[in-house]
């Protein structure tokens, strides 16, 4: 009788050992995820989100080429020689928004070479963003993170671009992205 037990809780270890292999091999891996599938899911978010204005960090040097574009023009210089009230022009009012609703920009810096002073106002036009320059996927725990650059597509005119691209305006960022694997398929988690 003692063999007969022996043999059967050999032959259930057995079973047992054959029904955990079989159960770790039917399941299903996860299939990879590829930069390009990664790169799509992101962009597809963007492309679902509703345009935004930019919001243009204005300084010296593109105030001056505000001035210059037609943008704005110079109605009011104050006695101590750099405050000024620029009214934008008609062509001005199809490129920016100011953040008070007026048409007046008050340039208030603290001084003569005050070179951080700068005037804050939003594109007309809406922009959208992209998704470029994905680094290498890794896993962390049950998700996989992909770091990549955000870019805004700027939907404004060439002399505008020119301003919005002088220092002070992010135009790219440095993103996260994380995806988990549900229901079958990988899927876009979370952007930060």
């Amino acid at each position: 009788m003692e063999g007969t037990v022996r043999n059967g809780t050999k032959s259930f270890g057995i079973v047992a050992i054959l029904a955990t292999i079989a159960f770790v091999t039917g399941c299903k891996q996860a299939p990879p995820l590829t930069q390009a599938d990664a790169q799509a899911m992101i962009q597809a978010k963007y492309d679902q989100t509703p345009p935004q204005p930019f919001t243009i960090v204005l300084t010296d040097s593109g105030m001056q080429q505000g001035v210059s574009d037609k943008y704005w023009t110079g109605v009011k210089k104050y006695p101590n020689g750099y405050w000024g009230d620029f009214k934008l022009t008609d062509l001005g009012k199809k490129q920016v928004k100011l953040p008070d609703g007026s048409d007046v920009i008050k340039w208030r810096p603290d001084g003569p070479s005050d070179l951080r002073y700068a005037y804050g106002m939003s594109t007309v036009a809406l922009n959208h963003l992209k998704a470029r320059s994905l680094g290498e996927i890794q896993d962390v725990g049950a998700t996989k993170v992909v770091q990549y650059y955000e870019d805004v597509v700027l939907n404004v005119s060439d002399s505008l671009s020119t301003i919005v691209h002088n220092p002070g305006n992010q135009l790219s960022s440095h993103r996260q992205a994380t995806f988990a694997f549900d229901g079958g398929a990988w899927k876009l988690q979370s952007i930060e």
